[in-house]
């Protein structure tokens, strides 16, 4: 299992979010370094998004989800056009950040 996982659950239509594009990135410095990539599938979920040998702790990690053609796809208009969450990893533990999004809005937690 991925040490970093998320799913996306629309909450505007109660489901899970399908066909978003997921971007991992450690930061180094000032700069992002691009770690992983992934798209949803049915369930709202990457699987396999990341190995456990890429991560390096401690460290700060951001996850960018394309939420524009995600809306685009079903034709619904958006504020945000991407979503990005910033978090810090300071062990090997599991690490859970869920996405709850609608068109104005979203949240996010650390999940188990």
């Amino acid at each position: 299992m991925s040490p970093i996982t998320t799913h996306i659950l629309n909450t505007s239509l109660g489901k899970p979010a399908a066909g978003v594009r997921i971007i991992l990135y450690q930061q180094n410095g000032e700069d992002w370094n691009f770690l992983a990539e992934g798209i949803t599938n049915s369930d709202g979920r990457v699987a396999n998004l990341l190995s456990e040998e890429k991560l390096s702790v401690p460290a700060n990690f951001k996850l960018r989800f394309e939420t524009n053609a995600y809306f685009q796809q079903l034709g619904m208009e958006s504020f945000y056009p991407f979503i990005e969450i910033v978090f810090t990893i300071k062990n090997n533990e599991h690490y859970h950040v869920p996405l709850l999004l609608n068109p104005f809005g979203y949240s996010t937690y650390r999940g188990s």
